[in-house]
């Protein structure tokens, strides 16, 4: 039944007191007074130990109520943190105002803006187009079965796609293979597929090429990096030999990415700290840069045009590199400052985002401005997993999505130009957790069914794709989903880029994909086209009745071939072609009807 006014935390005073007779009255009582010292407030002095009884608080309590409304009290009733007292609260008669204005009103003017008793009354709910994107996986049909995803203890994503192929690295004896299986090859896969299977090593990470889909480059613990020709319908033989073989690194590579705008230019980055830009078709070392990275590489990340890349150190800096020029452009050390794998990618206005590690283990997101590496523009914290962030990016629609290895979830963020920048969207969960992640380019999604991204995930024994879809209600191509995205040709050649040469991707769109849901029928007036006359009069015969119904159904237009000139002549005459051999049509059938209704009444009365 004790309280100790000076080892209990601050708390608001609003607060406090609603917790006086179980907790602290600090709040109320300010700083502790020297034993035998008067306090500042009407309360009774407290013991030598600074203390105050249950008794003491709730008398305090009455008296201080008493003398609220005595205007004396209001100069002295500002507690020390800038908060006002009881006594200059809000009347019970403004009370209906909105509660921002109440807030602030109860605060004195020179009370600073981060205090904690200043709420932020702003809209809660962000507009964003992405919002509702929601991530749906295929059936079971739909997937890729009984494939042995790898082992390797590699932070790859042991996953490529392409609008043809799905490729995943797999288990094998004797040396290091991977699958490649077309997209439509759905199911059960037998355990005797044909493989790629020319490394020595186990396979470490394979990169489809962006402007030939049949060419995939793949990187291996045998210190080669190997680039492939599939067949137009996928394997059908083991492949063994490489169309080019190209080898530069002492250690095993791990890291292969290809060129974003440049032809048969590729990366490399191996466990001996080096990087290597290669021209696949003369097989030779476009550069060589060896003396950057003083340890580990984990990651490199073209940025939109090619003409600079990222990377991500284990020293636990980020780069900002310039290969044909070899040097660094910009450095950021302890980008993150935990010891685990961080990742670093480029953004399409040349931002740069980071997933990494804090010091205490927790899984962190950042957004950095190359201009400025001092701060971050925005960080972000999710977890304390111990799985590495995946990222990735969707250029046309600024959203990231973030895959941690060993996860069951998919976060996705929106990036935008004003802070705080980096915008939480959703999260995909399931059941079982990824070993690796496929990421399908726009260029081979579904615009029919608002497709924005496609994942496949990769399980123990098997490849699952996961659609993310915005719901939207119209049938119609969504413009404002789909721009124009980068497409499959080349914006220049290798030897232009040595040149110096920098452009952007070639950009296509997707209208072309598009394919109407609901046929329209195409339906014409032909009021609007011709003017109507009186109906024809029946015709005479057998038929008569039926033709005199049919034309007086259908009334036909007469025009004069001398008021009509040009086009419009031309489609008036083909109409009134079309009518009269209609008309005679409809004579000829009822002809035939009446002859057959009368053979008919024939062999009813016996007359046949």
């Amino acid at each position: 039944g004790v309280l100790t006014r000076a080892s209990r935390p601050a708390a608001p005073f609003g607060f406090a007191r609603q917790r006086l007779t179980g907790g602290s009255c600090r709040a109320l009582l300010g700083p502790a007074p020297s034993p035998g010292a008067a306090p500042p407030w009407p309360w009774p002095a407290p013991d030598p130990r600074g203390r105050f009884s249950l008794r003491q608080v709730r008398a305090a309590r009455e008296r201080e109520g008493r003398q609220a409304a005595s205007p004396g009290r209001l100069a002295a009733s500002v507690t020390s943190c800038g908060r006002r007292s009881p006594a200059q609260r809000v009347p019970p008669s403004s009370r209906l105002r909105h509660p921002g204005q109440r807030a602030r009103e109860r605060l004195p003017p020179d009370c600073p803006s981060a205090c904690p008793a200043v709420m932020s009354f702003r809209k809660v709910v962000r507009q964003s187009k992405f919002r509702h994107v929601f991530g749906q996986p295929v059936k079971n049909d739909q997937c890729y079965d009984d494939i042995r995803v790898s082992r390797v203890t590699w932070d790859s994503t042991f996953c490529a796609v392409n609008p043809k192929f799905v490729a995943v690295i797999v288990e094998a004896s004797g040396g290091g293979a991977f699958m490649v299986l077309p997209l439509q090859k759905t199911g059960r896969i037998d355990k005797s597929y044909p493989t790629v299977c020319g490394h020595t090593g186990p396979v470490l990470d394979i990169d489809w090429c962006p402007h030939n889909d049949h060419i995939i480059a793949s990187g291996s613990e045998d210190c080669t990096i190997m680039v492939w020709q599939i067949p137009e319908n996928g394997l059908a033989l083991p492949l063994t030999e490489p169309l080019v073989v190209l080898e530069g690194h002492s250690k095993r590579v791990g890291i292969i990415t290809w060129h974003p705008t440049a032809r048969n230019v590729l990366l490399s980055a191996g466990c001996d700290n080096v990087v290597i830009v290669w021209n696949v078709g003369t097989t030779e070392e476009l550069y060589r840069l060896d003396d950057l990275h003083p340890d580990l590489i984990y990651n490199v990340s073209w940025n939109r045009d090619g003409s600079l890349f990222c990377s991500a150190c284990k020293d636990k800096s980020v780069r900002i590199i310039d290969p044909r020029r070899g040097q660094v452009v910009a450095e950021k050390e302890k980008a993150h400052e935990g010891a685990r794998p961080m990742r670093a990618i480029f953004l399409s206005d040349g931002k740069i985002f980071t997933t990494g590690f804090s010091r205490m283990s927790e899984r962190q997101l950042a957004l950095w401005d190359p201009e400025n590496l001092e701060e971050p523009m925005a960080l972000q914290e999710l977890d304390s997993s111990n799985g590495a962030l995946l990222p990735f990016y969707d250029p046309d629609t600024n959203v990231i999505y973030v895959c941690g290895k060993g996860d069951s979830s998919i976060r996705y963020f929106e990036i935008t130009a004003e802070a705080p920048y980096i915008h939480f969207l959703n999260v995909f969960t399931s059941k079982e957790p990824q070993r690796g992640m496929g990421w399908m380019p726009k260029r081979g999604l579904d615009v029919n069914k608002c497709e924005i991204a496609r994942f496949y995930k990769l399980h123990e024994r098997k490849c699952e794709p996961i659609i993310m879809t915005v719901p939207r209600k119209s049938d119609l191509f969504q413009d404002d989903l789909y721009p124009d995205t980068a497409g499959p040709e080349a914006a220049m050649e290798a030897e232009e880029w040595v040149a110096g040469k920098t452009a952007a991707p070639l950009l296509i769109s997707l209208r072309e994909a598009y394919v109407p849901t609901k046929q329209r029928d195409f339906k014409v007036n032909r009021r609007s086209l011709l003017h109507e006359s009186r109906p024809v009069s029946a015709s005479t015969g057998p038929s008569a009745t039926h033709a005199s119904a049919t034309s007086q159904s259908a009334p036909t237009p007469a025009i004069s071939t001398g008021a009509a000139s040009g086009e419009g002549g031309q489609i008036a005459e083909e109409v009134l072609r079309e009518v009269a051999s209609l008309r005679a049509l409809v004579a000829a059938q009822g002809e035939r009807i009446a002859r057959l209704e009368e053979q008919l009444s024939r062999i009813e009365n016996g007359d046949v």
